[in-house]
């Protein structure tokens, strides 16, 4: 984590840098400042995350492969791929 905070402070000395050299004035730090200490997700909060994703997986699986969504995804393509005469 510490060498996101290196690249971060190297990145806002760049663009201040050039900042001045062109005379446009420095953007402002945007989020929170990194002294609160929040350094992303936790393990339980990924694996909530993982299991979230996987029981919506599951859902939507058992949804689209169910006979009734075939069926009417099955007539939608039949009467788009039919030529009126």
């Amino acid at each position: 984590m510490a060498a996101v905070c290196v690249f971060r402070e190297v990145v806002r000395r760049m663009v201040a840098r050039l900042c001045r050299l062109y005379g446009l004035p420095e953007p402002r730090l945007r989020g929170r400042p990194a002294a609160l200490g929040d350094r992303g997700m936790s393990t339980a909060e990924y694996a909530l995350g993982t299991v979230t994703a996987c029981a919506f997986a599951a859902v939507l699986f058992a949804i689209l492969t169910s006979a009734e969504v075939r069926d009417a995804l099955t007539g939608i393509v039949t009467d788009a791929l039919q030529i009126d005469a």
